[in-house]
């Protein structure tokens, strides 16, 4: 290497320039935490290095300057000589023997001063390298403190979301939903006393809700007290009648215990809006009359509709109907006299029928007075015919043999020839033609005293 001052070439082993004495500067690769180690290390070795070449540097000048006062010497008098007597040459050797021994020395400081700055630089290093470890130590540390401070927030978290659970499991324990799981579970182990009590409670807690009613009419169902079940929700209904919650409830009631007629029966007393817009697909109306209730004297025909649609069922016998029940297909017609009451029902897409809806007819034809038969009664001695007047609408049958005439006996067409030298009990009666309804009979007696010309010709 080279001096820094001078530029001369330095020995890979001394660290001062042999020239100008200047102490080498190395440098090593530069590490902050080196310079903070060296300046610790500075102040042990800095005294004894400073010293130890301000001496070589000394030394090296005195020997320098006796060389130049040598040298000087030989050339202001070149041609002089001399010889050295014993003392001065011993002195010579000394001097030389001195001279080789501090540059042994020297060298020896140079190393030892090399071995000083490789021990401060690995001292340095080792400095660094235990300040490395013990920053890695106390990152660990930190570390180690952190995990458990960690392990102590999450242990305390977890308390507090146990904590937390419990209060929120015990909370619904005591909730409506508690409650009715709990009835639900005793009702499904037959302990019916429980399930009552559980549900009673949900009630309490909250009683626009159905799922308490429910609850309590299963228990009911189970066994098989349909009518308790029913109560139930009605008289749940009569304090709520606008808790669309209990209609339903009610509703899926009557379903579950094929009740499908009551639905009906059930929304048709509901006066609320709301609950029939929330129920429209249960609703079922009753079917409709054309024909108002009364007696007529005509044949009448009588239309059904319903305004929830569906198919409509009727009996003409006063019975309830049912969908087994005559269907209703065209308009129902009154043709026979006397009472009659249609009784219909509307059964809607979802199955559920209607109300009973009834209508009273009476059917009472006007009939025309008896026949009018002639002649009159009376004895004929000559040929006589008996005429019948039949009105419109009206057809006349007759007997004879004084028996009551109805529609099987004889159809009066024409004339009749009273009968030679007998005695004949004539009857007769007329029958309306749309309704066959008989008026009474008229009755006459002949008695005839004469042959016919026919017969005595034969004769």
């Amino acid at each position: 290497m080279r001096c820094t001052h001078c530029g001369a070439n330095i020995p890979d082993d001394q660290l001062i320039c042999p020239v100008c004495g200047a102490e080498v500067q190395i440098v090593p690769d530069y590490n902050p935490l080196e310079d903070v180690l060296a300046r610790e290390v500075k102040g042990s070795v800095a005294g004894a290095t400073r010293q130890i070449q301000a001496d070589v540097v000394r030394r090296q000048n005195m020997s320098q300057n006796q060389q130049n006062r040598n040298r000087q010497n030989q050339r202001s008098n070149p041609n002089s000589t001399r010889v050295l007597s014993q003392a001065e040459l011993d002195k010579v050797r000394e001097e030389r023997r001195e001279q080789l021994r501090r540059q042994r020395a020297q060298r020896q400081r140079q190393k030892t001063d090399a071995k000083r700055y490789q021990d401060a630089r690995q001292s340095t290093e080792n400095l660094r390298r235990t300040s490395t470890e013990s920053r890695r130590l106390q990152q660990i540390k930190k570390q180690e403190a952190a995990r458990k401070k960690r392990q102590k927030l999450l242990t305390v978290f977890f308390l507090l979301i146990l904590l937390v659970g419990v209060g929120i499991y015990i909370g619904y324990q005591n909730s409506y939903t508690g409650m009715i799981k709990k009835g639900n579970a005793a009702l499904q182990n037959s302990n019916y006393t429980s399930a009552e009590n559980y549900f009673n409670r949900a009630i309490i807690k909250d009683k626009s809700k159905a799922e308490a009613y429910t609850g309590l009419a299963n228990i009911y169902v189970a066994q098989d007290d349909l009518d308790s079940a029913e109560s139930v929700y009605l008289n749940a209904l009569e304090t709520q009648p606008s808790n669309v919650n209990l209609y339903k409830a009610a509703v899926k009631f009557y379903e579950k215990t094929e009740q499908p007629n009551k639905i009906s029966d059930l929304l048709q007393d509901c006066e609320d809006k709301n609950v029939l817009s929330a129920m429209n697909d249960y609703v079922s109306s009753a079917p409709e009359f054309s024909l108002k209730e009364g007696t007529y004297d005509e044949v009448q025909q009588v239309t059904l509709t319903s305004a929830t649609g569906g198919t409509i069922y009727y009996t003409t016998d006063g019975s309830d109907p049912t969908e087994s029940s005559t269907e209703y297909k065209e308009a129902v017609l009154l043709q026979s006299e006397g009472d009659t009451e249609i009784r219909a029902i509307a059964v809607n897409k979802k199955g559920i029928p209607s109300a009973v809806s009834s209508a009273k007819y009476s059917i009472e034809f006007p009939l025309v007075d008896a026949p009018a038969v002639s002649p009159s009664t009376g004895q004929y001695s000559t040929a006589t015919q008996i005429t019948i007047t039949v009105p419109d609408g009206y057809t006349a049958y007759y007997t004879m043999d004084g028996s009551t005439p109805t529609a099987s006996s004889e159809k009066y067409t024409d004339p009749i020839d009273m009968p030679e030298n007998s005695q004949t009990t004539f009857s007769a009666i007329l029958v309306n033609d749309k309704n066959g309804k008989a008026t009474e009979a008229t009755t006459r007696n002949y008695i005839t005293t004469y042959y016919s010309l026919k017969k005595c010709y034969r004769n």
